[in-house]
């Protein structure tokens, strides 16, 4: 989401600079373009109604002292971000315990992440290609982020909505803020995203990786490591 915005301001700032800083005028010259009837020069004002304009009542919020009627919007989405991350998955780093599993040949997932751990939220933005078939997992949902390091396998933490579309690209995206579950149980704890803080990721990056789950490959279609 951070890196859409930059790329939107950039291309606009880019559109900018190519647009003419003046048009040039008719090889005539403007004076002898011919507006329809009711355009062009020659308008009349729009006139008055009857008592004046100070006899308009405006509607609440609009007209004069619109500002003190319409309080400022306050957004809570979380913009400042206190870190972003943006993982590579694929098939080939998908393990069972620390031994290989891989996933599909083809698939690839991407998986971009906002951190505000002020505000204990997460925003994503996942795109999976190539993934065939239905979900499957245990958990509530097949798309999650779990605690392992590189080759290790590990407990869910979040469990993020599954990306939806077709064989081809599935996307999805918003934001998860605490307190975390992921519906699967993982040792003592009843739930395995139980007391977890996203600020743990911004510690420890390394010890986290992205994954979905399918019944073609239920231990994962594809992997990437937050770092």
């Amino acid at each position: 989401m951070q890196f859409t915005t930059t790329l939107t301001i950039a291309a606009l700032t880019a559109l900018t600079h190519s647009l003419p800083a003046e048009y040039a005028a008719s090889p005539r010259g403007w004076e002898s373009i011919t507006y329809p009837p009711g355009t062009g020069e020659g308008l009349h004002e729009y006139p008055a109604p009857s008592g004046g304009w100070e006899s308009v009542t405006y509607p609440p919020g609009t007209g004069a002292g619109a500002g003190a009627d319409c309080p400022a919007t306050v957004s809570t989405f979380p913009f400042v971000f206190t870190s972003t991350y943006s993982v590579v998955a694929v098939g080939d780093q998908v393990r069972n315990g620390t031994t290989a599993a891989p996933g599909s040949a083809d698939a690839v997932g991407y998986f971009n992440f906002g951190i505000n751990s002020v505000e204990d939220t997460i925003c994503y933005n996942i795109t999976l290609l190539n993934v065939s078939g239905d979900y499957q997992s245990p958990a509530k949902t097949a798309t999650h982020l779990h605690e392992a390091v590189r080759g290790a396998s590990g407990p869910p933490r979040l469990s993020f909505p599954n990306p939806v579309g077709d064989d081809k690209r599935r996307v999805s995206f918003g934001c998860l803020t605490g307190p975390f579950t992921t519906g699967l149980a993982a040792g003592e704890l009843a739930d395995s995203g139980m007391g977890f803080k996203v600020a743990q990721i911004e510690v420890n990056p390394e010890g986290f990786f992205a994954d979905s789950h399918t019944v073609l490959f239920p231990l994962g279609v594809v992997r990437g490591q937050l770092a």
